[in-house]
C-alpha cells in the first residue's frame, strides 16, 4: 500500500499542484520559494492538527475570488462560489495488503486498485450569512479595510469548515462520488505523518553558558523510550536507581530544609501543624538527562563540550536523535495497548538535512540515510539483523534539499523538481525520470546527461539562469567578463549578483537543450562557429578520386564548407555559409534561449574566441606578449604589410595552450579589466542574460 500521488489546490503557491511519490524515497528539490515547505505544511495542518489555517494560506489568486463577496448583500452563498483548500492522497493497494482500515474508503470495486482520501477546508455555507453580517459591521468602523483584513482577525475560522472524504475516480482520474469520513482515528490508522523540520535546535553558544542542544535531545529521546510496550532493561534499571536515590535524599532533605519548614509551620492553620510542607525527591530520567547530563565528544583522548563541535555535526546528531524518536512514533511503541499496530502508510519528511554541513558530510548523509530508513522499516538493527523488539512498518520518505551534493549522490529517478510556472503565484512539480520521454529514443544522450549532472553540475537544478560554455578558456575568463560588464553598466542587479550557473558542455551543448527547457530557466550558449573546409589529403580512393579531409578555416575563406560545431547545427539548422553572409550573431528563442557565436566585428569575422579576442585587442596583446606564457612565435605579432598575419593565423600558430592564454589575459588585466575589450558576441549575450 503506497501513496502514489498528492494533489493540492489553492494552498499558498500550490494552486493546482500534483506530485508523484516514489515507493521508498522522493527527493524534492527546487529554488527558494517554490513550495517545498508548503507541501509539508498543508499536510500537517490537515492530518496533525498542529495549527489552523488562515486566510493567508489561500493562494493569492484564490483570495481575489473572495473579494467579490464584499458587495454581497444576500444571506445565501452564490451557487457558483467555491473558496477552499484541498488535499488529496491517491493510494494504491495490492491484493495482499491488509484492507481492514482502507476498506471503508473503497467506493467502487470495479475500478483499479486506487482510493482517494481527500481533505478540504472551505467556506461553510451555513455560516455565510453571519460572515456577510459581521463583515458589514466591521466595515462601518474600518472603511479602508477589505474582507481579507477582516478574515485575518482571530477566530475567523468559525466561518470555515473542514471535511474528510473518500472519493472514487472516474474517467481519466476525474473525481466521482464521495463519502464523508467522520472517524478521525480511522484516518490516523491509515496515514501517520512525522517530520524533522529545517528549523532544528542546532546552534553553538557564544556565551559563557554551555549550550545544551544535544542534552535536551537526549532527554526527548529518553522520554520516547519510557512507557513503551517493550521498555528496555537499561531504562528500568535507571528508574530503579533513581528510586533508591529518592529514598536517600528524603532522609537528608528534612535536615537541609529544617529552618524553612519550621518557619512555614508558624503560618499554619487553625490547628497545630495543619499546614505542613515537606521537601521530597522526585528524580526523573528525562530531567536528569536534560539538566545534568552532558553530551561530549572525544578528541585526542580529551572530552570536549558539545558546543565545541561544529554546527554540521550538531545538525547531524540532531537529525539522528530525532529520527529515532520518529521511528518509535511509527512503530507506536508509546501506545500501551497490546493490539496497537503501525499505521498502514507512514510518511517521514526531512527538511534540508544539509544545514551547516560541509559537502563531504552531505554526500555521506544521503548514502547512509537510505540504509537507515530501509533497515528501520524492515525491523532490522544497524548491522542488518532482525530485531524482535522492532515492529515492521510501511514507510515512504520525502527529503527536501537545496544541496547539489545531496542531489549528486541520489537516485536520478527519485528526484522531484519544483518550479515556478509562468504565473507569479503558482508552482508545480516534475519527475526527473520523465525526461526520458523528452529524449525520445535517444537513450545515449539521456544516459550522458544523467552521468554529467551527477558527476559535475547538479547545481543547475538550483540556478535561476545558466551559461553553457565550451571549455576551460571561457570558464577562466567569464567571471572577469561579467565583472567588467557590471562595472561598465548601471542596472539594478549585476550579473555577478545573480544566481547563474556556468556549465562546461564542450561539443555537447545541444544535449542539454531539453533538460534546461525541462527545468525552465533562461540560458545562454556561448560557442564557436568552428568553420572548416575540405582539402585533399594527397591520397586517392579506388576510383582515383582525391581523398578529402576537414581542415579548420576562417569563416571568410572562400572554400568554407560548413561548421564542425554540432550544437550550432542542432540549434540553428541553417547553412553556415548563409548564416555568415546574413551576419546573424544571436539567435533568441522564446525569450529563454540565446546562442552567442562569432560574427563580423570591426570588418573581420573570427572563427573562435581566441582569434576574436586577438583581433579586437591587438594593442593589449602586443604590449604584453613578451611575458605571456601561453604564446609562442611572438614575433608574428609584429609583422606588417604583406607578411602580417590575420587573427585566425595568429590564433592557430601562436597560441601554445588555450588555458595559459586565458590566464595571461587575467594576469595582465588592470583592476577594472578596462585595458582589453570583450568580443561583441559574448558581450551582447551577457547583456541579454542580465535582463
Amino acid at each position: 500500500m503506497k501513496i502514489t500521488q498528492i494533489e493540492i489546490k489553492n494552498y499558498r503557491l500550490l494552486k493546482d499542484f500534483k506530485i508523484d511519490l516514489e515507493d521508498n524515497l522522493s527527493l524534492v528539490i527546487g529554488k527558494n520559494n517554490t513550495g517545498k515547505t508548503s507541501l509539508l505544511s498543508v499536510i500537517e495542518k490537515f492530518l496533525t492538527d498542529k495549527s489552523d489555517f488562515s486566510i493567508n494560506d489561500f493562494n493569492l489568486d484564490t483570495q481575489e475570488t473572495i473579494k467579490s463577496l464584499e458587495k454581497e448583500t444576500t444571506i445565501d452563498i452564490p451557487e457558483d462560489f467555491k473558496f477552499s483548500i484541498r488535499l488529496l492522497f491517491e493510494i494504491k493497494y495490492e491484493a495482499e495488503d491488509n484492507l481492514q482500515n482502507l476498506s471503508s474508503l473503497i467506493l467502487n470495486l470495479e475500478t483499479e486498485d486506487i482510493v482517494v482520501l481527500g481533505f478540504e477546508y472551505f467556506l461553510n455555507p451555513s455560516q455565510f450569512k453571519y460572515l456577510i453580517e459581521d463583515f458589514s459591521n466591521f466595515k462601518k468602523e474600518n472603511r479602508s479595510k477589505n474582507i481579507i483584513a477582516f478574515l485575518s482577525l482571530p477566530k475567523s475560522n468559525k466561518y470555515f469548515k473542514t471535511e474528510v472524504r473518500a472519493h472514487e475516480y472516474i474517467d481519466d482520474k476525474t473525481l466521482g462520488r464521495s463519502q464523508i469520513i467522520d472517524d478521525k482515528k480511522l484516518v490516523s490508522r491509515i496515514i501517520n505523518i512525522q517530520s524533522i523540520k529545517a528549523k532544528r535546535e542546532v546552534n553553538n553558544s557564544d556565551s559563557n553558558k554551555t549550550d545544551k542542544t544535544l542534552s535536551k535531545l537526549s532527554s526527548d529521546y529518553y522520554e520516547s523510550l519510557e512507557n513503551t510496550l517493550e521498555e528496555e532493561a537499561a531504562i528500568k534499571d535507571l528508574n530503579r536507581k533513581l528510586e533508591d536515590t529518592d529514598k536517600e535524599l528524603d532522609m537528608v532533605y528534612p535536615i537541609v530544609f529544617k529552618e524553612v519548614i519550621d518557619k512555614v509551620q508558624l503560618f499554619g492553620g487553625m490547628k497545630e501543624k495543619e499546614s505542613l510542607i515537606k521537601v521530597i525527591s522526585t528524580l526523573q530520567g528525562k530531567n536528569i538527562l536534560k539538566e545534568n547530563t552532558s553530551v561530549v565528544y572525544e578528541y585526542a583522548k580529551t572530552f570536549l563540550p558539545e558546543d565545541y563541535n561544529g554546527l554540521g555535526y550538531l545538525n547531524l546528531f540532531s537529525i539522528i536523535f530525532d529520527l529515532e524518536i520518529r521511528f518509535r512514533e511509527f512503530r507506536k511503541e508509546k501506545e500501551l495497548k497490546e493490539d496497537q499496530i503501525p499505521a498502514d502508510i507512514n510518511m517521514l519528511f526531512i527538511e534540508e538535512p544539509e544545514a551547516h554541513t560541509h559537502p563531504q558530510m552531505q554526500h555521506v548523509f544521503i548514502k547512509k540515510i537510505t540504509e537507515i530508513l530501509d533497515k528501520e522499516k524492515n525491523g532490522l538493527d544497524i548491522t542488518g539483523k532482525r530485531d524482535s523488539k522492532k515492529a515492521k512498518f510501511n514507510l515512504q520518505s520525502v527529503i527536501t534539499t537545496h544541496s547539489s551534493h545531496i542531489v549528486a549522490e541520489s537516485n536520478f529517478d527519485d528526484i522531484k523538481y519544483f518550479y515556478k510556472k509562468n504565473q507569479l503565484n503558482e508552482v508545480d512539480s516534475r519527475n526527473l525520470k520523465d525526461l526520458r520521454v523528452d529524449y525520445d529514443d535517444n537513450t545515449k544522450q539521456y544516459k550522458f546527461l544523467k552521468q554529467y549532472l551527477t558527476l559535475n553540475r547538479a547545481e543547475l537544478f538550483f540556478a535561476d539562469k545558466a551559461i553553457l560554455i565550451e571549455g576551460d578558456t571561457e570558464r577562466i575568463l567569464l567571471p572577469a567578463m561579467m565583472s567588467k560588464i557590471d562595472l561598465e553598466n548601471t542596472y539594478d542587479l549585476p550579473l555577478l549578483s545573480q544566481n547563474i550557473s556556468i556549465v562546461e558542455v564542450g561539443a555537447y551543448g545541444h544535449i542539454f537543450r531539453k533538460f534546461i527547457e525541462f527545468i525552465d530557466i533562461k540560458y545562454l550558449l556561448i560557442t564557436d562557429i568552428d568553420t572548416y573546409k575540405l582539402v585533399p589529403t594527397g591520397k586517392t580512393n579506388k576510383k582515383g578520386e582525391d581523398k578529402m579531409k576537414l581542415e579548420p578555416c576562417s569563416p571568410i575563406d572562400e572554400k568554407v564548407s560548413g561548421t564542425s560545431n554540432e550544437s550550432l547545427r542542432d540549434f540553428i539548422k541553417k547553412d553556415i555559409k548563409e548564416l555568415i553572409k546574413s551576419k546573424e550573431n544571436i539567435l533568441v528563442k522564446e525569450d529563454d534561449l540565446c546562442i552567442a557565436f562569432q560574427h563580423e566585428e570591426l570588418n573581420y569575422h573570427a572563427r573562435s574566441f581566441e582569434d576574436s579576442f586577438i583581433h579586437i585587442n591587438e594593442t593589449f596583446i602586443k604590449q604584453n606578449k613578451d611575458t605571456c606564457k601561453g604564446l609562442q612565435l611572438k614575433k608574428y605579432f609584429n609583422l606588417e604589410g604583406v607578411d602580417k598575419k590575420n587573427p585566425f593565423e595568429l590564433a592557430e600558430r601562436c597560441i601554445l595552450k588555450k588555458t595559459h592564454f586565458a590566464l595571461d589575459i587575467i594576469y595582465h588585466s588592470d583592476a577594472k579589466y578596462s585595458n582589453w575589450n570583450i568580443p561583441s558576441y559574448i558581450k551582447e549575450g551577457l547583456l541579454w542574460l542580465q535582463k
